[in-house]
């Protein structure tokens, strides 16, 4: 067996004080955010993290359902950009958490905080069955419920520095299969609209997307001929537009956007309209997620279906399997997604890019 990996050891691999390693993996102050972000990838370079056996409450096989019902899982999202509550993609996510919950008796508990300092305050280890993160949680939250021996599960978000389980679509291939289809009714002009850089969600869509187009030989150049990387993601009608005006002028349009999710489509559909190109009659557009939107619009979306209710069940799950096998290897659970055909998308017809 390994011998755990101390807190010298990194400080000699970085050629820092033990002092500086331990204020950075405690969660306290006296280090600068740079330093501590430096502290953390030495450690889980050096396996710091996979050295960690917590503590973990009773097993719910142990647990009396008087027990049971005083037990809670916290759910912590970011409350950033899109990702909140009331969103049409991660909202659903939570309604399954919910509804998972409820079934087995247990509370849940919804903390939208980034804060490492605050998330102490609400995080109480022998209170809470364990807590499952909803989109993009910061490195330095995640150490701090890694410190405090909670059980966690990741939904559509992983961190390469701390391990954990977790729960995504299969966006590999479901990108690859909805290009694919595009390919097949005649589109060789394709482009994805999305930043891969935003997420590992909008990543693993991307290299679908740019593998398809590549084994039918369509590009030599992916990221100088099909991509455009749009800042962040806060994608606005006007920076679209911006940039299709520029692929009209050189006479460079797509026949076919594909787009990192259904939000970015909408959009996209949206601008294409207000420069007087027929969806799909022109260009089609595909988008990700199949949130209401995308089926309630003219034309209607087609999208891969996410089934988000299920991803939020199966983290619930996934977080009971740890609660009951913490010594197990963290896993990554992918579930299918759906492609969902609809009038947004046609055959490729010849024009002049005009």
């Amino acid at each position: 067996m390994a011998k755990k990996v101390t807190m010298q050891q990194i400080a000699d691999y970085m050629g820092v004080s033990k002092f500086v390693v331990s204020k950075a993996l405690s969660g306290k102050g006296g280090v600068s955010e740079s330093t501590k972000e430096k502290v953390i990838k030495a450690a889980a370079q050096l396996g710091y993290f996979a050295n960690t056996k917590p503590y973990l409450p009773p097993k719910l096989s142990d647990a009396s359902p008087e027990g049971a019902s005083k037990q809670s899982v916290l759910v912590l999202m970011p409350n950033v950009r899109f990702q909140t509550k009331e969103s049409l993609y991660w909202g659903r996510i939570l309604d399954g958490i919910k509804a998972r919950l409820e079934a087995a008796g247990l509370g849940m508990m919804i903390v939208m905080e980034q804060s490492a300092d605050h998330l102490l305050q609400a995080l109480n280890p022998n209170g809470i069955l364990g807590l499952i993160g909803v989109g993009e949680i910061s490195s330095s939250v995640l150490l701090e419920v890694r410190r405090l021996h909670v059980p966690f599960v990741l939904v559509d978000h992983e961190d390469g520095l701390i391990p954990s389980d977790t729960v995504f679509v299969n966006n590999y291939d479901s990108m690859h299969r909805l290009t694919n289809h595009l390919i097949g009714i005649g589109h060789s002009r394709l482009m994805f609209v999305g930043d891969p850089r935003y997420s590992r969600s909008f990543y693993d869509r991307w290299t679908g997307f740019r593998s398809a187009v590549e084994e039918q030989g369509l590009v030599s150049d992916t990221s100088a001929s099909l991509l455009i990387r749009l800042e962040g993601y806060e994608v606005f009608g006007e920076q679209i537009r911006e940039a299709f005006e520029s692929l009209r002028r050189r006479k460079a349009m797509p026949t076919a956007f594909v787009c990192a999710n259904d939000t970015i489509a909408l959009d996209t559909i949206q601008v294409l309209q207000q420069m007087e190109y027929k969806v799909p009659a022109d260009v089609s557009v595909s988008g990700f997620d199949n949130i209401e939107n995308s089926y309630r619009t003219t034309p209607s979306l087609t999208t891969v279906n996410v089934p988000k209710e299920l991803m939020g069940a199966r983290a619930v799950e996934k977080l009971f399997e740890r609660v009951s096998r913490n010594e197990d290897v963290t896993e990554k659970l992918l579930l299918s997604g759906e492609v969902m055909f609809r009038e947004s998308t046609a055959g490729a017809v010849k024009t002049d890019n005009a």
